[in-house]
């Protein structure tokens, strides 16, 4: 059985775990836009958002993720309006859903302080250091954050074209386990030993987390709160998000907890050739498998329904009971 990411810890809480069960942890989305791809996590306003907040409370999610912009291309955001859109919100939920933790999906510094100040626990950098100034922010609060890997694409850009050149099968052989703060070749020796050419994207993300993740320990993150996100559809074709989902294991194996934003992602929906509004069961199968490779921490629109996965799962790994186990018994 394929060994779990770490744990995750926020503020001193860790996630997941119920005495000596430990679960996946599910982070419910809930955007303050009006032009998110997936149309029910748009959220017209603030009481909305927080109907939203608790019933993804009440159906199992331990992180709400909070969106002022969408990740795709659209009418431009400016950082003020971000902050008017996300940071009341962030206040409230505090106040409101003390046992939910708050994250904000921002790629900027400055709405980051905002929404550190309103009470925020983690937030989820989605394109990877495009503000180098954001990492300094959380490593001065000591909140969590997402290290994610985009290819070098900037904000709010689709793919195209990208490429991720594979290393040759040699590179990496007869390397020894490391420190997940030490520095490591691209891919690693899992990666390297497979000989598979597609794996030039694991390389390229598994460089890109490490270096980022090390990054934010050295401003001051505590490391079981850097989430580290391969970021399946940023800067990737359908091909490479495939490709990243069977090589889960390989980014458990970097010693940070992994986080998984499948949700009815363009991958899900040209794998089927589906629509958002149809791509729930592709993305609970993908779900399921990098639960079982690993995956500490998931992403998701659909929270009920992914929480009951990963219960599932967590109970085929061993690493939580069954909630009743009665047949045969009674």
């Amino acid at each position: 059985m394929p060994p779990a990411s770490p744990p995750l810890v926020l503020r001193g809480r860790e996630l997941g775990r119920d005495g000596t069960a430990v679960r996946p942890v599910v982070m419910a989305v809930v955007n303050r836009t009006t032009d998110s791809f997936f149309a029910p996590a748009r959220m017209s306003d603030d009481d909305a958002a927080l109907r939203a907040a608790e019933a993804a409370l009440a159906g199992g999610a331990e992180i709400l993720d909070i969106g002022g912009v969408r990740a795709g291309v659209g009418p431009e955001v400016g950082e003020a309006e971000e902050i008017r859109r996300v940071v009341p919100l962030v206040a409230r939920v505090r106040t409101e859903l003390p046992d939910l933790m708050v994250s904000v999906d921002t790629w900027r510094s400055g709405v980051a302080r905002a929404a550190i100040d309103a009470g925020a626990d983690l937030i989820n950098d989605t394109w990877s250091g495009h503000d180098p100034r954001l990492i300094e922010v959380t490593g001065a609060a000591r909140v969590g954050v997402v290290v994610s890997h985009t290819g070098g694409a900037h904000p709010r850009t689709d793919p195209y074209r990208v490429e991720y050149p594979a290393r040759s099968a040699s590179a990496g052989r007869g390397s020894t386990p490391q420190s997940p703060l030490a520095p490591r070749a691209p891919g690693g020796p899992e990666a390297a030993a497979t000989g598979d050419p597609r794996d030039g994207v694991t390389d390229d993300v598994v460089r890109t987390l490490t270096h980022g993740a090390r990054r934010a320990v050295a401003a001051g993150v505590p490391a079981a709160s850097v989430l580290v996100d391969p970021t399946h559809d940023f800067g990737k074709n359908t091909w490479h998000s495939l490709h990243l989902l069977r090589r889960t294991a390989a980014l458990a194996d970097l010693g940070f907890p992994l986080l998984m934003a499948l949700s009815r992602k363009d991958f899900v929906g040209e794998t089927l050739d589906l629509p958002p509004g149809e791509r729930l069961e592709g993305t609970l199968a993908a779900t399921s498998v990098a639960a079982w490779l690993g995956a500490r921490v998931f992403r998701a629109h659909d929270v009920r329904a992914t929480r009951r996965v990963l219960d599932m799962v967590a109970a085929i790994r061993d690493e939580a009971p069954p909630a009743a186990a009665l047949r045969g018994l009674a």
